[in-house]
């Protein structure tokens, strides 16, 4: 793994050097684009727009349009900017972690400790778990500042999530949400009945990415020249009256929810 950023956690008056690591990879095929006509390669090129040349990466800089004229921006203005934040994630609070909406996260990293900061990096680790807290607090990462909440991952390393701001969560109030009507209380209790049948701790590895798995199956077999059937499925069925209570009892009387612990 490449380090992404090089910098510390700032802790009251503690600063643990820290590097930050991608935690993900993509499980979905690598498929390239091609030539419909002759399945030719489809290359991207960075492109002069006036002269239709392409310009290499050494040459290509950032600019900000401003009454029409380009400000353009050097590495040292992006650190002038918020010169502690691009070095220091400053926890500014500790926050319970249910009390942050899953809806605000965005991408998992992984910290890494450096030399000298392995102590205070375990002692950190320790009293999040023993508090059952987060920190939370912002940082700048590849020129754009982003919040940080930092929790213990497997009693082993501390995760850093980043999160989304306020102001980038949608309006839902032009969505067509249903009245808050109060559901039928026989239905209610049903509803409750197949969640607790169907309820089990959450393991992640449980979950496959299976498409991908039956996507090269298909590719295999088309390799070898072997036709592909395709299963087609029903289309969801739109403006019908549902009889909830009828799918309820169905639901209850399904082997998985009769199996389920």
């Amino acid at each position: 793994m490449k380090a992404i950023w090089n910098g510390a956690i700032g802790f009251g008056l503690v600063n643990i050097p820290v590097k930050i690591y991608s935690a993900t990879e993509t499980s979905k095929l690598d498929l390239d684009m091609l030539d419909k006509s002759d399945f030719s390669n489809i290359k991207f090129k960075r492109v002069n727009e006036k002269t239709g040349k392409e310009v290499e990466w050494a040459n290509i800089v950032k600019g900000y349009l401003m009454d029409d004229k380009y400000v353009v921006l050097e590495d040292e203005d992006y650190e002038a900017a918020s010169p502690e934040k691009t070095k220091i994630l400053s926890i500014e609070h500790f926050v319970k972690e249910v009390e942050v909406d899953s809806v605000y996260f965005e991408t998992p990293y992984f910290l890494e400790p450096q030399k000298n900061g392995e102590n205070a990096y375990r002692l950190l680790i320790k009293a999040l778990q023993q508090t059952k807290m987060v920190g939370i607090g912002t940082f700048v990462l590849r020129d754009t500042e982003a919040i940080g909440m930092i929790r213990p991952y497997n009693d082993d390393v501390l995760v850093l999530n980043r999160l989304r701001f306020d102001q980038e969560i949608r309006d839902y109030k032009d969505l067509k949400i249903p009245a808050k009507k109060a559901p039928k209380p026989a239905e209610l209790k049903m509803a409750k009945n197949l969640i607790e049948q169907l309820s089990e701790p959450f393991d992640p590895t449980f979950y496959k990415n299976t498409y991908s798995e039956e996507l090269l199956k298909i590719i295999k077999k088309k390799a070898k020249g072997k036709s592909v059937k395709v299963k087609k499925s029903e289309p969801a069925k739109q403006g019908k009256v549902i009889d909830l209570m009828a799918q309820l009892k169905a639901s209850l009387q399904t082997p998985k929810s009769k199996n389920a612990s």
